[in-house]
């Protein structure tokens, strides 16, 4: 049996969204990821030992395991989900909103000079993607996300109501935990621009992601006016 498209709520978005297959975050060696941050000078514990991390997805997924599973992308997950997913729609979350807090000494950035990445804080709404994983494929995909988003506690999963066209959809998202060191509210925007236009980490540029970011969103056609601000001033930096 021919299975649905699962770009057949969206046909714009096929080629604007990396196939599973070609992504690193579905064959990240967190060895070779400690010996560089060693390297590098960083806390040698700065991550969530495995076990931890695998008892804390299990814990969270308990009974839902053998269900369709819908999971929310505001930032990297749009365009490199690392998932292979059977629907994508278009979705908004109320209360929550994009934010350049999360401070990055690895990723998109160092120890000599830090960058930022994503987070889903509070706001009045964000837009994005949601995907839905198959109740047969949950349990395989679901360890590849959470070795991604909770390689270390700056976020924490929550179930967040999204409206799409199709309906309203239950999902699995991750938001900033303001009980962590590494989010930093209240960073000034202009001292953002400034970090973005130069802080570079083994996943590549602080711009580079934040561009990536802006022009996902205007081939959507989403406008987010912290994000185009944002864009604007890193560019005039650069």
């Amino acid at each position: 049996m021919t299975q649905p498209d699962p770009y057949r709520h969206h046909p714009e978005l096929k080629g604007q969204i990396k196939p599973a297959a070609e992504s690193v975050f579905r064959t990240l060696d967190l060895d070779a990821i400690d010996a560089r941050s060693i390297a590098q000078g960083r806390d040698p514990n700065w991550r969530t030992p495995c076990e931890d991390r695998e008892a804390g997805r299990r814990a969270w997924l308990n009974g839902r395991m053998d269900q369709d599973l819908w999971v929310f992308g505001y930032g990297s997950l749009m365009w490199d989900p690392a998932l292979v997913f059977s629907e994508v729609r278009r979705a908004r979350v109320q209360g929550f909103g994009r934010s350049f807090c999360l401070w990055d000494e690895g990723g998109r950035g160092t120890v000599e000079q830090p960058g930022l990445m994503l987070a889903l804080d509070t706001g009045e709404g964000c837009e994005g993607l949601v995907f839905r994983v198959a109740a047969a494929d949950v349990d395989a995909e679901s360890f590849i996300l959470f070795r991604r988003e909770m390689i270390a506690d700056a976020y924490k999963p929550a179930w967040l109501t999204l409206r799409t066209a199709q309906g309203p959809v239950e999902a699995l998202g991750f938001v900033a935990n303001h009980g962590h060191e590494r989010i930093r509210p209240g960073i000034p925007l202009d001292r953002q621009a400034r970090m973005l236009a130069v802080a570079e980490g083994e996943l590549g540029t602080g711009f580079d992601y934040l561009t990536s970011t802006q022009a996902h969103l205007a081939h959507m056609g989403i406008d987010d006016a912290y994000i185009s601000d944002l864009y604007r001033r890193t560019v005039a930096l650069r």
